[in-house]
């Protein structure tokens, strides 16, 4: 069953940063090619990371990689700070620019084109919402614009139909995107204080996270785990293969 088109395709190389919209890229296990590689851990505890959720200052610093996707070895990671300064991941002056704003002591960690772990990514590998959603979300909240990646997705889809949260319907169901990507949707996203944070200003307005606690029981959006691995491109048709 046909239901829409990928509208955007996002990935974060850095978790927590603000992610890249990019036309095309390959679907690993793990989810979207590089996305949260590359993060920041606490120093006293290399097993926390770092995330909006501490430091909403994060959600303004944009990522992205610099060069073809590669198998053996990602990219250089490029980032703009929101007052506009250059660095790439790993320079010790970003690392202590947002150590200034934390103020703890951080250090960065990357992992490897095969094999992103799944605390890295926190949930399901992919994570989509649709278009009918947002409109409808926008709606709720006073007309307010409701920015997509406040929600941090790597799909946002286009609906043939455009009628809100139909998505919460595919649960147990596989979707083919393109030619060969399969997934499995699994459940329905939990929000958290995340979606709070503008992704431009990281100014907080809990507002939005108490409209979709009230009347979304806190569901915002769908996950899905990789049954298939392949390439997917901004356009491709999203189709439901169980209904």
């Amino acid at each position: 069953m046909y239901v829409g088109r990928i509208k955007e395709i996002v990935r974060h190389p850095i978790k927590s940063f603000q992610g890249e919209r990019i036309p095309r890229t390959q679907v690993m296990e793990y989810g979207l090619y590089g996305d949260r590689s590359h993060a920041f851990v606490h120093k006293s505890n290399q097993n926390q990371y770092v995330t909006i959720t501490q430091l909403p200052q994060m959600a303004s610093f944009q990522a992205h990689f610099t060069d073809q996707e590669d198998q053996e070895h990602y990219p250089r990671v490029k980032v703009v700070t929101p007052q506009g300064q250059k660095y790439y991941f790993g320079d010790e002056e970003l690392t202590r620019t947002l150590e200034e704003l934390y103020k703890k002591e951080i250090m960065p960690i990357q992992f490897q084109p095969a094999h992103v772990p799944l605390g890295a990514i926190e949930e399901e590998p992919i994570q989509l919402v649709t278009d009918a959603s947002i409109t409808e979300l926008e709606k709720r909240w006073a007309n307010n614009k409701v920015d997509s990646r406040r929600f941090r997705p790597n799909f946002v889809l286009s609906l043939a139909h455009q009628v809100p949260f139909i998505e919460e319907q595919w649960f147990g169901k596989r979707m083919q995107i393109g030619e060969n990507v399969i997934l499995l949707i699994k459940r329905p996203c939990k929000r958290c204080s995340i979606i709070n944070v503008d992704p431009e200003s990281a100014k907080r307005d809990p507002s939005l996270l108490k409209k979709v606690v009230t009347e979304r029981k806190n569901q915002f959006g769908i996950y899905a785990s990789v049954l298939q691995t392949g390439i997917v491109t901004e356009g491709d048709e999203v189709i439901l293969l169980d209904y």
